[in-house]
């Protein structure tokens, strides 16, 4: 079970990263009336999704941390 679930979130991962560097890299050089440019979203939302995902990340992980700083006990040795 925990072989397929790593095994899709890699696969999603990779998913994610083909789509995201065909957006950036790829999709420029193509003429802009053709239909391809219908699947991805303006080329501004290519900075903005990082930046806010970056950030939503680093909020969660600094929750984490403060939540484990004041409210774990510390082991008496």
């Amino acid at each position: 079970m925990d072989q397929a679930v790593g095994m899709g979130m890699l696969s999603f991962a990779g998913m994610v990263f083909v789509y995201y560097t065909f957006w950036i890299i790829v999709l420029p050089f193509i003429e802009a009336d053709q239909i391809v440019h219908q699947l991805f979203p303006p080329r501004k939302y290519a900075v903005i999704v990082p930046f806010v995902a970056g950030g939503v990340a680093l909020l969660i992980v600094g929750h984490v941390i403060l939540f484990m700083m004041f409210f774990t006990k510390p082991k008496k040795s």
